[in-house]
């Protein structure tokens, strides 16, 4: 018989996992500095910047078209923003080192430390709170023209998707960096995991109560978007994976898709 060694499983039949690696943690006044990175840039473009650029335009469609665009800009921001942080904290942009820094793994059992299976359960239970969660009769009138139902709704707004598949992609881009890779990555990736250190075990709040207040783009939804903390921030700091906000999140973008794209088919 061989000696142990002290790498043997402790317990037969469990794999053995390396340790997750650790994030640094922020100061209160870099947790600030990023929200304010991603809110500043969204609050500009949106009540600035697409305005001056529809005004020169006689189209009842060039704000919506406007916003559309530049909000999107502002997304892709903060995908490049997450990067840039992650290699500054990491001098590494490896797919190993990403998925570990930014919480990008299988939920985990807080108990068991465990990922996956059955934990995977949380992902739907969150995304449909997150649907019903639209339900809510306290919501506010959005401000004239900023109104995207209004928008796909409209007979205008039909009229421009019709046969655009360029205006398909900026959609498609816009959904995907508002729900993967900006938003979800930036709040419940990035600064999640780095928030402990400030907030302790109130950090999922705080996130959450940050992630309302980012909004300024689109102030009328802060209100609501504070629930998101119970269903978007709390489980993905309880189980430890930004893919349960990311997935939540994105079931918004699996209705509004298929909307837009039966709009985009009609000729």
């Amino acid at each position: 018989m061989s000696a142990p060694t002290g790498l043997e499983p402790s317990h037969p039949g469990i794999e053995e996992r390396p340790p997750e690696r650790q994030v640094h943690q922020l100061s209160l006044p870099g947790i600030i500095g990023v929200w304010a990175a991603a809110a500043m840039p969204m609050a500009l473009l949106a009540w600035v910047v697409a305005p001056w650029a529809a005004s020169g335009s006689g189209s009842p469609l060039a704000l919506t078209q406007a916003l559309i665009l530049f909000l999107t800009a502002g997304l892709a921001w903060q995908f490049i923003l997450v990067l840039a942080l992650v290699f500054r904290e990491q001098r590494t942009l490896r797919w190993s080192v990403v998925r570990d820094v930014l919480w990008l793994r299988a939920p985990q059992n807080p108990k068991t430390g465990r990922r996956g299976g059955r934990m995977w359960w949380i992902v739907p239970i969150a995304a449909v709170a997150f649907g019903l969660e639209a339900l809510l009769p306290f919501e506010i009138a959005p401000a004239a023209g900023r109104d995207f139902g209004e928008f796909l709704e409209s007979v205008q707004g039909q009229a421009m998707l019709s046969g655009s598949w360029l205006w398909l992609s900026v959609i498609f881009a816009f959904l995907i960096f508002n729900t993967v890779l900006g938003e979800e990555l930036l709040f419940r990736g990035y600064l999640l995991p780095r928030m402990q250190g400030a907030f302790g075990k109130r950090d999922w709040i705080a996130n959450g109560v940050l992630f309302a207040v980012y909004h300024l783009h689109i102030p009328w939804t802060i209100p609501i978007t504070l629930i998101d903390t119970f269903i978007l921030s709390l489980p993905s700091r309880r189980y430890r994976s930004a893919w349960i906000g990311i997935i939540a999140h994105s079931a918004q973008s699996l209705v509004l898709f298929p909307l837009v794209l039966l709009f985009v088919f009609q000729q």
